[in-house]
């Protein structure tokens, strides 16, 4: 199991840093990172936001996904990924076309992702626009290096 502060943190300081870097500096009143542990029902989008969204796998402490919903995405952010059936890019996909992931099939996978898997959640608010949920979504991509992207 991860350690949930400590990751809050690191993603926290990742986004002050790298964004301070660029001279578009962000702190914590432009953002706040969220946690959805593995077994919660998953969260609405709130209005107004958007979000950074990251999956992890809790046995392994593996990035499985990153990925982004904007202002009008609050399906992709609460409930795309948990089903097999609501788009080509879904972390349940990805994870059934997987070989090498064994304990998820197509007959298991009902409700897999969301009693295995634990988030970390960058919201900020939608005026800052795609352009800085790209950002996000790139540097939190490269920091945690996901399994599955697309």
């Amino acid at each position: 199991m991860m350690n949930v502060q400590q990751t809050i943190s690191n993603i926290t300081n990742l986004i002050i840093n790298e964004s301070a870097k660029l001279g578009k500096p962000l702190t914590t009143q432009n953002f706040n990172v969220i946690h959805q542990a593995a077994g919660q029902k998953p969260l609405r989008l709130p209005d107004g936001k958007m979000a950074v969204y990251t999956f992890f796998y809790t046995a392994d402490n593996l990035c499985l996904k990153v990925g982004q919903a904007n202002l009008n995405s609050n399906a992709r952010y609460q409930s795309h990924h948990y089903f097999r059936d609501s788009g080509t890019s879904t972390l349940t996909n990805s994870l059934i076309d997987d070989s090498g992931m064994t304990m998820i099939n197509s007959t298991n996978w009902q409700g897999w992702v969301q009693a295995n898997c634990e988030r970390f959640d960058v919201l900020i608010d939608a005026s800052f626009g795609k352009i800085t949920l790209n950002f996000l979504e790139g540097l939190l991509q490269y920091y945690f290096q996901p399994k599955y992207e697309g």
